[in-house]
């Protein structure tokens, strides 16, 4: 086992803290270095142990961060703590900044028109220094297309935001085209456009953003019921 991963559920999670993280893909990037992050919550993780075409995905990821506290209770359970959670959402932040102040660019993939339209005003907005060499919502039909068009531009930086499995499936396939960072982002285009508001820091530092989210959004506890389910598992694997 890599001294900077803690092994759950046979995969493997980076273990140091969100800066040094920060730090080290930012260097990758400068060295136009090929890599892909997967941003796993607890739903990834259990959704990875029953899809095993989906777990070897995950397992190619130059590296996979804790992005839920159910990972890192789940660490913690196993006597493995973990520095810390690393949010998908605080990366996107981190390397938006770090691109402005650098001059790099970037490619936008993922939500719908309405969203990845207000993302590009705010990012011109916020990051003006950041070259947006290309936006795209996620409801394309031609991969071919879109894949040529990231091969074309060869940004710094292609930001997915497909939603899960489906953004890990797209970089898995296509990330050799450009030798990018190659991040799949969730609903992080919805938080930074405004279209969803993230929790408040109350709620961010006493680790129940979870649970803002549920009750601003109902209809996600289906996908909440993966938070007791990854801890079942993981109850399973101290056993073993």
């Amino acid at each position: 086992m890599n001294n900077n991963t803690t092994k759950i559920l046979n995969i493997e999670f980076y273990n140091r803290s969100f800066k040094s993280f920060c730090e080290l893909i930012e260097k990758r990037t400068e060295e136009r270095e090929n890599t892909f992050v997967v941003t796993a919550n607890p739903e990834i993780a259990v959704n990875a142990q029953n899809d095993r075409k989906f777990m070897n995905i995950v397992k190619s990821a130059d590296f996979v961060v804790p992005d839920g506290i159910g990972i890192v209770k789940g660490a913690k359970m196993l006597d493995l703590p973990m520095k810390e959670r690393i949010s998908g959402y605080d990366i996107f932040l981190e390397i938006l900044k770090w691109g402005n102040q650098n001059n790099k660019s970037a490619y936008f993939v993922g939500s719908k028109p309405e969203v990845i339209l207000k993302l590009r005003k705010k990012v011109t907005e916020q990051y003006p220094n950041l070259k947006i060499l290309g936006i795209k919502d996620g409801y394309f039909k031609d991969d071919i297309k879109l894949v040529k068009s990231i091969q074309k531009a060869k940004p710094d930086m292609v930001f997915m935001a497909l939603g899960s499995p489906k953004q890990e499936e797209f970089i898995n396939k296509y990330r050799k085209v450009s030798n990018s960072l190659w991040i799949g982002l969730g609903g992080s285009f919805d938080v930074l456009s405004g279209n969803v508001k993230r929790a408040p820091k109350f709620w961010i530092n006493h680790h129940v953003e979870w649970l803002y989210r549920l009750i601003k959004q109902p209809s996600r506890i289906g996908r909440m019921m993966a938070i007791p389910k990854f801890l079942r598992l993981v109850k399973k694997q101290k056993r073993l």
